[in-house]
């Protein structure tokens, strides 16, 4: 089983006195759920600290008076509506110049005043673009608007603004739409980690909530499980990240 090969990557960096950095980001909240509640619970009972993407324009105090108990648990910005603005032989996306470059700019400001405003210490002034697709000419704005850093899904690159992505995606989106084979997703974590170790980078997991079967909440539990408490990995916050950036 690749399982082998993931706790055998950690095994190996524990031997070397090396510890890998995870990271948990999950996309798409808006109001609770059950779903959310269950990772929420997975998220406590492991003490995995989680980033929560939530969407601005539709959120509210419910959403946030719901977190306000748990612990662990920071909110970044995704987006501002989850809408798509592209055309229909284009790949969803809201943060491009399909609009005005001061409406979405616009937007993004707004998002990042409403949620400071509803979360406040619990807040981190990273992006997380819908789809995760953001057109250059944005991200380029980004510090000016009040952003510290960037996430989006793959390999870390030299933006103007620090990022911290997300690298192994737990759902089939362009199959079945359930959760990956777990052997193929261990596979996935252990080259990236064995990879971020050389960049001294973060490996990140990418969840949502709203679209886990089965699948995919047992091979969390599995993942967070195999993880805990051992010495070659640790998992770490993406406030804890973002808080090593210079100012």
């Amino acid at each position: 089983m690749t399982e082998k090969l993931f706790r055998d990557t950690l095994d190996d960096f524990a031997s070397k006195n090396i510890v890998a950095d995870l990271w948990l980001r999950d996309d798409d909240a808006v109001l609770p759920s059950a779903a959310l509640d269950r990772l929420l619970g997975l998220s406590s009972e492991f003490s995995v600290p989680m980033t929560l993407a939530v969407i601005p324009q539709p959120t509210g105090q419910s959403l946030a008076d719901h977190l306000a108990t748990t612990k662990n648990i920071d909110v970044a910005v995704h987006g501002w509506a989850h809408r798509n603005h592209a055309g229909p032989d284009e790949k969803k996306r809201e943060l491009g110049l399909h609009r005005p470059l001061e409406t979405v700019t616009g937007e993004l400001r707004a998002g990042l005043v409403k949620l400071e405003e509803l979360y406040g210490t619990r807040f981190v002034s990273m992006l997380v673009p819908p789809w995760n697709r953001i057109d250059d000419a944005i991200v380029g704005q980004l510090h000016d608007l009040g952003y510290r850093a960037l996430s989006v899904y793959g390999p870390e690159k030299m933006d103007p603004i620090s990022e911290l992505n997300t690298h192994v995606d737990v759902i089939d989106w362009r199959g079945t739409r359930g959760g990956k084979d777990h052997d193929l997703l261990f596979e996935e974590l252990a080259l990236r980690m064995q990879g971020a170790h050389h960049a001294s980078g973060m490996t990140g997991i990418l969840t949502h909530h709203l679209d886990h079967d089965e699948s995919v909440w047992t091979f969390l539990k599995r993942l967070f499980a195999i993880t805990l408490d051992h010495p070659g990995c640790r998992w770490r916050s993406s406030r804890q990240w973002i808080d090593q950036l210079s100012p």
